[in-house]
């Protein structure tokens, strides 16, 4: 409440002192005030219907846009309280005089009418800052109703301030008034740029800064005195994050410096200049710094993934898997080690691969597949060992009595290794095996093929294990993470400050030049004040020559 009654007051106080003077400038000129009454009624109207409508478009939007409108409507109240802040700590103490220098120009050229427009665009100026500043207020307001009432009595207070001025019975000292609420209007706007940043967050643009840097809940408790001026007024949640808080800094201390700065140091255009310069060079630096010396995060699991069982409650040890690097002109591969077999290489070639999500993580999956002969494998089986491969029953279209045995065996393995790889490392990986043996003779008409069921016989498949895959997925998020940092702190930051930076040393360069203006100025009318003193001093001579 108190921070949107200190906005209207304050944004409803400057407009009424514009439409004050106009009006006290149109009185003491004879002229009716009725269309200067038209134009403020109009600006008002219109200023309320544009708070009016950002709302009512910012409910019917999805979550996450209304979250992103916030933020944007957070950053343009910014902009235009600080350049509100800015402007009247300039004008504040000569904004009579230029307001009536500008009435009377319009008053000789216009009449009444461009006055009138004059105090339209006054208030529809103020009006629009007030609706975008309170709208954004109200969005991190603890309770809109009396965020709205702070509101409005400070609008009341400033028509009764700013009638009392025009009719002569109250008297304030403008400058000093405006420079007290600028104190004011500085901490909550740093309070919105920590509500900006939030909402921007929360609307998916900006993920990274997010680590905690305080916990003030000891401080900002729910309905405790502190949380109402801490977390209602100046903004501030129990919880800043990392990149609210240098936003916080970033804007306060700057404005701050450029509001209570020493006025005597104000007006040298070339003490400011060095600091802009001194400014640009140190944001440029921190932006060279950033880019070049912010760390590059690499998934770190061990190097290679440890193979188990792919059955059993606790699957025995069965090897391990490397992946190996590509190599010029050549694919990655997988490399087998497998306990009581040969090594065995997998290359991972591109049309075996397709991208997929595994267990949450964007990666490539590879399928492998390969056909081979089990050593050992007996060629010829009696019909108690097909049975006994098939499971313990007689497989269908074996007839005992038809079919005694022994039978003729022909045995295949079928191998299919599935690997998913991520930032290039080993993610997971399975293979599942399928031994399958093909019988004739004995009176079969033709040869039968079977799927063996006896784990002595099948192949026994493998499968990376959960620990380290879950490491491997909690390394490829943690990288995830850090990449989404650096880009902001090492990509985007820099840019921005390099932009801050040009702004800086141009606005130095203009102050530069402004001040080599004016010592040309002076040393101009300096040379013309000596050259006449000069020629007076000739003809007082002459003068008195002649005499």
């Amino acid at each position: 409440m108190l921070a949107t009654l200190v906005i209207g007051l304050r944004e409803g106080l400057e407009a009424a002192l514009i439409v004050g003077i106009i009006a006290a400038f149109l009185r003491k000129n004879g002229k009716s005030l009725v269309a200067m009454w038209l134009g403020v009624a109009l600006a008002g109207a219109l200023s309320i219907a544009v708070g009016v409508s950002l709302d009512l478009v910012e409910q019917v939007l999805p979550q996450a846009a209304q979250e992103g409108m916030e933020a944007v409507i957070g950053a343009v109240a910014i902009c235009f309280v600080t350049s509100m802040i800015a402007w009247m700590d300039a004008h504040a103490r000569d904004m009579k005089r230029q307001i009536e220098a500008e009435a009377a120009a319009a008053l000789s050229h216009s009449g009444a009418v461009a006055l009138a427009s004059m105090a339209f665009l006054a208030v529809l100026k103020e009006g629009f800052e007030t609706s975008v500043f309170l709208l954004a207020t109200f969005s991190a307001a603890q309770s809109p109703l009396l965020a709205a009432a702070g509101a409005i009595i400070g609008l009341l207070l400033a028509v009764v301030i700013g009638w009392g001025i025009y009719v002569g019975g109250v008297r304030i000292n403008l400058s000093k008034f405006f420079r007290f609420t600028s104190a004011f209007l500085i901490l909550v706007a740093a309070g919105l740029v920590i509500t900006s940043l939030r909402s921007a967050h929360e609307a998916g643009w900006l993920n990274a800064g997010q680590q905690q840097t305080l916990n003030l809940s000891w401080l900002v408790a729910p309905g405790s005195i502190q949380s109402a001026l801490i977390t209602g007024v100046l903004g501030i949640p129990a919880d800043p994050r990392l990149i609210e808080v240098i936003g916080w800094f970033t804007y306060l201390v700057p404005v701050a410096l450029l509001l209570y700065w020493p006025r005597s140091q104000q007006r040298r255009p070339i003490m400011g200049a060095r600091l802009q310069f001194a400014a640009a060079a140190a944001l440029a630096v921190l932006a060279l710094g950033l880019v070049v010396f912010y760390p590059i995060s690499r998934p770190q699991v061990p190097a290679r993934a440890t193979l188990v069982a792919a059955t059993g409650d606790t699957p025995p040890i069965v090897g391990t898997a490397q992946l190996s690097a590509p190599s010029e002109g050549s694919s990655p591969a997988l490399n087998l080690f497998l306990d009581g077999a040969a090594n065995t290489t997998l290359p991972l070639t591109n049309d075996a691969c397709r991208p997929a999500q595994h267990d949450g993580v964007e990666s490539s999956a590879c399928t492998m597949t390969r056909s081979s002969t089990p050593a050992g494998a007996p060629t010829s089986l009696t019909l108690d060992r097909i049975v006994a491969l098939s499971g313990g029953r007689i497989p269908v279209g074996l007839n005992p009595a038809e079919h005694p045995g022994p039978f003729a065996a022909d045995w295949s393995v079928e191998q299919s290794t599935d690997v998913w790889i991520a930032d290039g490392i080993l993610l997971d990986a399975a293979e599942r095996s399928t031994t399958t043996v093909t019988f004739s003779g004995s009176g079969l008409q033709t040869p039968r093929t079977l799927r063996v069921n006896d784990k002595a016989a099948a192949a026994s498949g493998w499968q990376v294990s959960t620990a380290y895959r879950n490491q491997a997925v909690a390394a490829l998020s943690s990288v995830a993470a850090a990449r989404t940092e650096r880009t902001f702190w090492a990509m985007q930051l820099p840019v921005i400050l390099a932009i801050a930076a040009l702004l800086l040393a141009a606005a130095g360069a203009r102050n530069i030049i402004r001040e080599q203006r004016g010592s040309d100025g002076e040393t101009a009318n300096s040379i013309a004040e000596r050259e006449r003193r000069t020629d007076r001093a000739t003809a007082k001579g002459a003068t008195y020559a002649a005499h």
